[in-house]
């Protein structure tokens, strides 16, 4: 019996498809791989760039005093990434980070930490602060076990506050200290990426609120809705989702898990239906 061949159309739903990235260039990889095994055409248009705080005194002082810390919260990879090259920097131990406890916030984040041999107490199964701060208060036996316990958030200098507000809340201390911050590429060229969005998009992907807030700044707008008019818009997260809402942007993909693999699938998905 002749085996049949597998249908195109479904297996790479994204053929024929551009869709543009605005994740930092570090970090487009993995997503460029997920979308192209669907067969998108990728353009990688970054509106962010991760860099080192413009000061490092705060978290120099909270790396010296982590034995007054009882958690850890990291909040994203690149997070881990830029506490730890400080951490290095100042020939700290990464034995003093044994008896802290330590909450991850999605699997990428808590595997960063595995590969720099930490330990993981906690990974929330919604990556959403209110789901950080619920996974938190049951971890520690309730909302009470929480007052009296003294929180680290090494984060973007710009972000949420939601999490250490919830927190200080239940009497916790916490300190949110800038591990790294995200700023605009210096090579980003209005004019090219103009043209880009008016050429052959089809969908932009939003991974982060500033990778939304950037692109919006780089057009000297707070409505984006004229400069992506007939462009799928695709975000992961609702924060991102909100940004977009505050943009002018309304969203038509977003997976139901904060991760670039499920965002390709929600993305090829979306197409696949005829949209």
């Amino acid at each position: 019996m002749a085996t049949e061949k597998p249908d195109k159309k479904v297996s790479r739903p994204l053929a024929g498809r551009t869709v543009v990235i605005t994740r930092a260039r570090s970090q487009a990889e993995e997503f460029v791989k997920e979308l192209e095994q669907f067969g998108a055409e990728v353009i990688v248009c970054p509106t962010i760039e991760i860099t080192e705080p413009e000061n490092t005194e705060r978290l120099d002082e909270a790396i010296g005093h982590l034995y007054g810390y009882d958690w850890l919260v990291f909040t994203s990879g690149n997070g881990v990434d830029y506490f730890l090259r400080r951490f290095k920097a100042l020939q700290r131990d990464l034995h003093e980070l044994d008896e802290v406890r330590v909450c991850a916030i999605g699997d990428a984040t808590a595997d960063k930490l595995r590969e720099a041999q930490l330990h993981v107490d906690v990974v929330p199964h919604e990556f959403k602060a209110e789901g950080v701060f619920v996974a938190l208060e049951q971890f520690v036996g309730g909302r009470e076990s929480l007052s009296g316990l003294n929180f680290l958030i090494p984060r973007a200098a710009v972000a949420r506050d939601y999490l250490p507000r919830a927190l200080k809340d239940a009497g916790a201390r916490v300190d949110v200290v800038p591990a790294y911050r995200t700023v605009l590429p210096a090579d980003l060229d209005r004019g090219r990426v103009a043209a880009m969005l008016a050429g052959s998009a089809d969908c932009i992907a939003f991974t982060s609120p500033s990778t939304v807030k950037n692109l919006a700044q780089l057009f000297d707008t707070n409505d984006l809705s004229d400069t992506l008019k007939g462009i799928v818009v695709a975000c992961i997260g609702d924060v991102t989702v909100e940004t977009a809402r505050e943009h002018g942007l309304d969203t038509q993909v977003q997976p139901e898990r904060f991760i670039v693999s499920e965002l390709a699938r929600a993305i090829a998905d979306h197409f696949a239906s005829g949209n």
